[in-house]
């Protein structure tokens, strides 16, 4: 009887090691796999209903792959430019309501804005995402790894952060909520790929942009996205073999500029015929793309795979300006229009992939339209995290329905993007000093200088070709209506006119 009892106790004990162990093990480990400046065309999946020129010419078998094991996004969208969309994805805030409305500077109290003829800059928050209250020019927020963290997970930063400029606590990953960065700084590209150059780490040579942590890789044959990719998989050990959910945010450096050549994949785009300056481009998006292949072989050698979330997503949409693209300006993401820095859908439409295993439908395709600022409220759902609190009001809305149903559709919905600055000298197409509103296929972009509208119906005009501002009175009230509205009720900052000092009018008070 007393070695039953025994037995019984021993079995007892088991069983609830097993049970929380399994509990533990039901937690899904989540991936948010973030790539810098890569644009909607720079892949050979193609997110349109047709396959384009600029399809052919990227090879990304590993983007392919991920989308037949899980869901596409057609119409999925970022802010133009880099700081609004990462800050408004790790607090789930409009960079209206934030007012981070421009990239962020690494150095201190360093406005980015170039100067204008017409505008004065707004008072915006240049000083990016903080984890503390009272810091200048910064949007005090909680962030989803640290809910994350304080719910059990081990949260991983590796490579591009610029949440905030240095000397605040936002441009460490380590006070938003990771247990572990690796290259993520106050910086926003690298100095180098290139581990010859250290990555810029280079002494007397070494600017804001030498990318940190990354000391064992000096002078190898590591270039920098594959460098990022092994400490990925070298962090993760721990939490898979201690059955910790975790959650990586792996944030390529890759695609933005300095346009370097990956040597891995370089020379077969320039055998294709593309320019110099388009195959160093191209070899990036591959060394993106073989970054991505890697991690899921590496889920699956671990026989993880099955409860591990990937979410594939861009911060913006794919810089067009030349130098330093090859080709003719605001070609590079046709058919959208413009490119990075623009409210046009080529600064902001973006490449979109979702793999839950035992959610998601492999190869089911989402066209209902969702925005950067949703990842927080779907990745603490999908984490199992409820009831939870912040200091800001979020404005995204989870996109867990539209996992459970490809199908979903919500036309009544809106999203909203503001640029009040002036990111960069040239007023390139949808540049500088715009805001725009999609509801439905209607879009409508308000723009501050001489205060005049366009509308577009994205069904049947994905490039933004046919302006139908004249045809259709009604809907650009409706929509100036409803963006001022947004605008106001976010007290978002409007630039200021130089000739009267007054703020620039919204776009319902033309």
């Amino acid at each position: 009887m007393k070695i039953f009892l025994k037995l019984s106790s021993l079995i007892f004990l088991l069983t609830i090691a097993f049970n929380k162990n399994t509990h533990a093990q039901q937690k899904p480990n989540i991936i948010v796999f973030l790539v810098d400046d890569m644009g909607w065309q720079d892949t050979s999946l193609p997110f349109w209903d047709k396959v384009t020129p600029l399809n052919r010419r990227y090879h990304t078998p590993n983007m392919e792959r991920l989308a037949k094991e899980g869901m596409k996004f057609t119409n999925a969208y970022a802010m133009p430019v880099c700081t609004p969309s990462r800050t408004s994805m790790l607090s789930g805030m409009n960079s209206a309501r934030s007012r981070i409305t421009n990239w962020t500077s690494p150095a201190f109290n360093n406005p980015t804005d170039n100067q204008d003829e017409q505008f004065e800059a707004p008072d915006w928050n240049y000083n990016g995402l903080s984890p503390m209250d009272n810091v200048p020019h910064t949007q005090y927020a909680t962030t989803y790894p640290e809910l994350l963290k304080e719910a059990g997970y081990f949260t991983v930063h590796i490579g591009k952060a610029h949440w905030g400029s240095a000397g605040t606590a936002g441009a460490s990953p380590y006070n938003m909520g990771f247990l572990v960065n690796i290259g993520g700084h106050a910086a926003g590209h690298p100095q180098s790929y290139l581990p010859a150059d250290n990555y810029g780490n280079q002494p007397g040579k070494a600017s804001w942009q030498a990318v940190p942590d990354l000391e064992e890789y000096y002078g190898s044959s590591d270039f920098l996205t594959e460098a990022l990719t092994k400490e990925a998989i070298k962090t993760l050990e721990n939490p898979v073999k201690n059955k910790q959910p975790f959650y990586l945010n792996m944030s390529h450096y890759a695609v933005h500029d300095p346009l370097q050549a990956d040597p891995r994949f370089y020379q077969k785009y320039i055998e294709l015929g593309l320019d110099v300056q388009e195959a160093k481009y191209a070899s990036l998006v591959e060394g993106m793309d073989k970054s991505l292949g890697d991690i899921m072989d590496y889920l699956k050698r671990k026989k993880i795979d099955q409860n591990t979330i990937i979410i594939f997503m861009s911060d913006n949409g794919g810089l067009s300006l030349t130098p330093p693209r090859g080709g003719k300006p605001h070609t590079q993401n046709l058919p959208l229009k413009s490119g990075k820095g623009s409210v046009n859908e080529g600064g902001i439409r973006e490449p979109m992939i979702v793999k839950w295993p035992g959610t998601t439908k492999p190869s089911s395709i989402a066209h209902q339209y969702v925005i950067i600022e949703d990842f927080f409220p779907t990745i603490l759902e999908m984490a199992g995290i409820k009831n939870y609190k912040t200091v800001q009001q979020v404005d995204g809305k989870s996109f867990v329905p539209v996992l459970k149903k490809p199908d979903y559709s919500d036309n009544n919905r809106t999203l909203y993007w503001h640029i009040p600055n002036k990111w960069t000298t040239n007023d390139g197409p949808g540049i500088n000093y715009r805001s725009a509103i999609r509801k439905g296929d209607w879009k409508l972009i308000y723009n501050m200088r001489d205060r005049s509208t366009n509308l577009y119906n994205l069904k049947t005009d994905i490039g933004e070709e046919n302006d139908l501002a004249l045809k259709f009175p009604d809907k650009v009230k409706e929509l100036t209506t409803l963006l001022g509205t947004w605008l106001r009720s976010c007290k978002a900052n409007m630039p200021i006119i130089k000739a009267s000092g007054k703020s620039a009018p919204l776009p319902d008070e033309n």
